[in-house]
């Protein structure tokens, strides 16, 4: 198509009418910088990228958004790198209890709206790399609805000690072992020692690469892109061809909202059951729904989904087969594939075709990813729970172990932090057949939502994994796949939730097959309990936690800073 023939197709929206002053100032800007009046024609797409050298998760992205400009420029655009926060769990989590972790989701989001929005850009490729950077990218795109398309930057390598696999997950739970005297401090740094050795994200079925998983399930991402090595040559080859496709996306005015109906969001619930992804999945699905102004509510997909949705891959830490193999096997494209009748064909993807379009004639080239004919599991890998205990939700992640206790009562005993709940655990306050609740880390109690992770390894450290339970209505880390969890529980405690009102000794059920999790306290005496809780006041955080705790929606809505529509 002429150049001609494509600005009739669309008017560029950073483009301003010739003589104006905002075009004068910003010729005046750009000329300086080097570009010429034919450049200021062309499409103008930002290059989001999230480069840091803080963790290991960002730091090949600076090459990778080089190779994106390239094709930009080649393919008749003018790229504009943008720089957005870069948070890792891993390293983020040192400062403020872990409290800055899910907050800075948002702030990518926002980010990339003052940004983007503000200097009219015309399309935007986002670098997709660690477990917030994707999900903050897509609410951007649902938010600002220009054309979008994701660049998926890799998982990284991992190693061995002599013969045995070591990778992030083993360090992970090897740190909660150790808090308990499971293993040596020596033996716990030999591990950290071998079990990274290249850039890109966690190398298991974590968040990062679930959520990678959903950006190809959701449409956003071209076929066959995710996941992919970050030290091969096949994640610059995606690069390349998503910075040629956003140029056309531009001319075409294909937008994420186009794409982003409720049968997208079908797809990628589905794709994260088939790989018995992580939990945090839906509070970010949610909040791409609520940023796209859509009515879906991704909680009552799940539920509705969950007991015809198979599990059709086994990804460390959820079986034995590794990132490599679900990568070499088609990953997130052959899941789509395999689900056959359950895939909502329809939806429209960022290659301007149908997702029945990109699959058809495509086959999986191993069959590591099974088919939903014949399944590795035909039960949930993840169950929502409700209860007086839980009455909006409680998650439980399950992956292929049915062979656990799912239906346990205990007497509760109640920690308010991680910290404390460790310390108990040391000092023997908790026994078998206890349920541990761990409270007062949701959204608004954290603020931020902290991580409740460290106590579920410190217990499976302690020798008590399959016999103590736990509630929290804080989150988990994506490799977290031990004991009977039940997470992110809402209402949260902060406010008066059920979960605040639980004292040591009230005795809890949780009963997976019933879908439920229960405390046995009549409502009288729940409504006594909270009507004798002190009055909610400020945290006292500053900054950008207080002003997120003072924003922040619940996780039905995916804990976003937008308020409801009227």
């Amino acid at each position: 198509m002429a150049s001609s023939d494509r600005r009739n197709q669309r008017a560029l929206r950073s483009n301003y009418e010739i003589g104006s002053s905002f075009w004068a100032v910003r010729r005046a800007q750009w000329r300086a910088m080097g570009l010429s009046d034919e450049d200021m024609e062309k499409p103008k797409i930002a290059v989001i990228n999230t480069s840091s050298e803080l963790a290991i998760c960002f730091n090949h992205l600076d090459h990778v958004a080089a190779v994106v400009k390239q094709a930009i420029r080649d393919a008749g655009g003018l790229p504009f790198e943008v720089r957005t926060a870069a948070p890792s769990d891993f390293i983020h989590s040192a400062g403020n209890a872990g409290k800055y972790i899910l907050p800075s989701r948002d702030l990518i989001t926002n980010d990339i709206e003052v940004q983007v929005e503000g200097a009219q850009l015309d399309g935007m490729v986002c670098l997709a790399s660690c477990d917030k950077t994707a999900p903050g990218q897509l609410m951007a795109a649902a938010r600002l609805d220009i054309p979008t398309i994701f660049a998926i930057c890799g998982y990284q390598g991992s190693g061995h000690i002599g013969e045995e696999h070591v990778d992030i997950e083993e360090v992970f739970l090897g740190a909660g072992h150790h808090a308990m005297g499971a293993i040596t401090l020596e033996r716990l740094k030999e591990m950290s020692e071998k079990a990274i050795t290249s850039s890109g994200v966690c190398s298991g079925m974590g968040t990062a690469n679930s959520m990678h998983t959903v950006c190809e399930a959701l449409g956003m991402t071209l076929p066959g892109h995710a996941p992919v090595r970050a030290s091969g040559g096949g994640m610059l080859d995606n690069a390349a061809e998503a910075g040629k496709r956003i140029v056309d996306m531009v001319w075409e005015d294909l937008r994420p909202r186009q794409i982003l109906t409720e049968a997208a969001f079908e797809n990628a619930v589905r794709s994260v059951f088939a790989v018995s992804g992580s939990i945090n999945t839906i509070k970010h699905l949610q909040a791409v729904a609520t940023e796209a102004d859509t009515d879906i509510d991704v909680y009552g997909m799940y539920e509705r989904l969950m007991d015809s949705s198979p599990v059709l891959v086994a990804v460390r830490p959820n079986g034995e087969s590794s990132i490599e193999e679900f990568d070499d096997g088609g990953g997130a494209r052959a899941v789509l594939k395999n689900l056959g009748a359950l895939t909502r064909t329809e939806a429209m993807t960022v290659a301007g075709k149908t997702l029945g379009e990109t699959l058809n004639g495509w086959e999986p080239p191993t069959d590591t990813v099974k088919t939903a004919e014949a399944p590795l599991s035909d039960k949930p890998a993840i169950v929502l729970v409700r209860g007086n205990l839980a009455p909006d939700t409680g998650i439980i992640k399950l992956g292929l172990r049915y062979d656990r206790k799912l239906k346990v009562t205990g007497p509760a005993v109640c920690f308010s932090n991680p910290i404390d709940a460790i310390e108990g655990l040391k000092a023997g306050k908790v026994k078998a057949g206890d349920v541990l609740v761990l409270r007062g880390l949701g959204v608004r109690g954290g603020p931020g939502m902290g991580m409740a992770s460290r106590v579920v390894f410190a217990i499976e450290g302690a020798g008590l994994g399959e016999d103590v339970a736990v509630v929290t209505d804080g989150q988990l880390s994506g490799l977290v796949n031990k004991g009977l969890v039940v997470g992110e529980v809402t209402p949260e405690a902060h406010g008066g939730g059920p979960l605040g009102l639980v004292r040591d000794g009230d005795l809890i059920t949780i009963d997976v097959l019933a879908r439920r999790v229960d405390v046995d306290m009549d409502d009288a005496e729940m409504e006594a309990r909270r009507a004798a809780l002190p009055e909610v006041g400020h945290s006292g955080q500053r900054g950008w936690l207080s002003i997120y705790e003072g924003e922040v929606e619940p996780l039905s809505r995916g804990a976003v800073l937008i308020p409801p529509r009227d």
